[in-house]
């Protein structure tokens, strides 16, 4: 009977709190908000967007996060490619009713995730602005500029935690897959370095669209990109590169060409007990060199 009522407190406590309470599942998806932050950010009781779908309608609203950035999906793609990769993560948010958070994120092994923040808008606005200078400088730092997905530093980072056994999964396993976009030069020469970009961003929403929140993928130079699915066995790992293929065969980015489609080529390979990070690397971009002369459009697994 104690414990009861202890959880009947606790339940009662939480949803009353002033503090913001919330929790995501493993598809980032808000399985439980409490009134403060169904307040804050405008969620009806019962209701369970994706944290994507919340975040953009608040900001087509104008209201919630104040999100500077000019291009929402931008934006979006930046913040994903950091959200749930590590077990705690703390950072500020400022509103648009004038409110800055404090915001702590903690995520379980099985991608779950607990959202906390509290009102620090008395504290010293001058210790506000030079911490959050401090979080643009690091987001800077590990985002590509074109893309706004993880960089070739933050990749590097993302696959040596999870070597180190490190990752929020807890485990060392899983595979790494490098991308290359087939005949990239040509698209550019025939229509031109702005439609290359926009194939490369067209490439980096889709893929990013058809991952896990915590798997890591980024931009690690040109036209090559790089996937980290931890706890990943090379069977499911396969599945996830073969809906990649699917998605992108069905993609048309390019609205003064609208038959236009293109491809890539893949590598893929299976962390082993006693990889490094240039060993893993080094699989996967042979892999990747075979899939290129054996065809392109095509994923090969490394030996």
């Amino acid at each position: 009977m104690y414990g009861e009522q202890i959880t009947e407190k606790l339940a009662e406590l939480r949803e009353d709190s002033a503090a913001l309470i919330a929790v995501y599942d493993p598809d980032d998806r808000l399985r439980y908000a409490n009134a403060a932050f169904r307040d804050t950010y405008h969620v009806e009781p019962g209701e369970t967007p994706t944290w994507a779908e919340l975040m953009r309608r608040n900001w087509l609203a104008g209201r919630g996060a104040i999100i500077a950035h000019p291009d929402m999906e931008a934006w979006l793609a930046s913040a994903i490619s950091r959200r749930g990769k590590v077990k705690r993560r703390a950072f500020e948010s400022d509103l648009v009713d004038g409110r800055w958070l404090w915001i702590v994120e903690t995520v379980h092994a099985d991608g779950w995730m607990l959202f906390l923040a509290t009102d620090i808008t008395e504290l010293r606005r001058e210790e506000r602005e030079l911490r959050q200078l401090r979080d643009f400088a690091t987001r800077a730092s590990q985002t590509d500029e074109l893309t706004e997905i993880s960089n070739r530093r933050h990749m590097w980072s993302m696959l040596e935690t999870l070597l180190k056994g490190e990752h929020v999964s807890g485990s060392r396993e899983g595979c790494l897959c490098l991308f290359d976009l087939d005949f990239f030069k040509q698209i550019n020469d025939r229509y031109g370095h702005q439609a290359g970009d926009r194939v490369l961003i067209d490439f980096s929403r889709t893929v990013q669209n058809s991952i896990r929140l915590r798997d890591g993928f980024g931009r690690i130079g040109g036209e090559e990109f790089m996937l980290l699915m931890p706890d990943t066995s090379i069977a499911n790992a396969k599945k996830i590169i073969d809906r990649l293929f699917d998605a992108v065969h069905q993609r048309r980015p390019l609205s003064n060409a609208p038959d236009f489609s293109y491809t890539f080529s893949a590598g893929l390979a299976e962390i082993r007990a006693d990889d490094t990070a240039e060993a893993v690397y080094s699989r996967a971009d042979l892999a990747l060199y075979t899939a290129k002369h054996e065809g392109r459009d095509r994923l090969t697994l490394a030996a």
